[in-house]
């Protein structure tokens, strides 16, 4: 697999072999998310009242980093743990995304998301999956079994949130998989402007809220770390109705 990394007014991009753009860090604001379907994954932030949740996070696929970063930066007793299936991958995070190294609350595991989250017997707050090789292929992290096993490592107020592509051929079949894991309790956001779609799910932790509780919570997120989750909240205020 072929690594590139091309830069853009101020913006450092990873490609693997193609123009797809794999993940991406404003220079100036390397811990930032920059682009709009990372921000979008952060919506578990909004119906947690708790500012110290996420505790723990596991992470599945690195790219440049930014999930994981993001997490680090400013929740920095959250132990977040990320797995990635290419090595070079992580080589080059760390030489030209400004991945911090690791330690005992930031892990870096080589392997296959799918293989560590079945050999673990630990339980996260929160579990991003957002793994795809050079040809947008996603493998076992698009299968029933692994969103169970996602289902089954989920604290009791926890939430998994999944990166899926609306161009792939079996998009809509992935996001019933995904569904139907967690018994219905999984929403769907529409596509990012980047066709990227991100949908969220729990096993108990619930989605309920009111649209003042997301304005509020949008303001103290974007105090507290400069995310802005406004469109994401305006989303979701759709989807449920709000």
């Amino acid at each position: 697999m072929d690594i590139l990394i091309s830069e853009d007014k101020g913006v450092r991009n990873l490609h693997f072999g193609s123009e797809w753009v794999q993940g991406a860090m404003r220079i100036a604001r390397p811990y930032a998310l920059e682009l709009e379907y990372t921000r979008e994954m952060m919506a578990p932030l909004l119906f947690q009242a708790d500012a110290h949740w996420p505790r723990n996070a596991l992470v599945i696929g690195l790219g440049v980093g930014a999930l994981s970063k993001f997490l680090h930066r400013n929740w920095p007793a959250c132990t977040v743990t990320t797995v990635e299936i290419e090595p070079a991958v992580l080589g080059v995070a760390q030489l030209h995304f400004k991945l911090p190294p690791q330690s005992p609350t930031f892990r870096i595991e080589i392997g296959c998301g799918a293989d560590v989250l079945a050999r673990s017997t630990e339980q996260f707050d929160l579990i991003l999956v957002d793994g795809f090789d050079h040809k947008a292929k996603v493998g076992p992290l698009n299968s029933s079994a692994f969103y169970a096993q996602c289902k089954n490592h989920l604290s009791p107020n926890g939430y998994c949130v999944v990166n899926v592509l609306s161009k792939q051929k079996d998009t809509l079949a992935g996001q019933t998989r995904f569904v139907q894991a967690f018994d219905g309790q999984a929403l769907i956001l529409p596509p990012c402007a980047s066709g990227n779609v991100v949908a969220l799910a729990h096993a108990g932790a619930g989605f309920d809220t009111t649209a003042d509780l997301l304005a509020q919570r949008v303001d103290n997120i974007k105090l507290a770390t400069g995310l802005n989750l406004k469109p994401t909240a305006s989303k979701l205020k759709s989807l449920l109705r709000l």
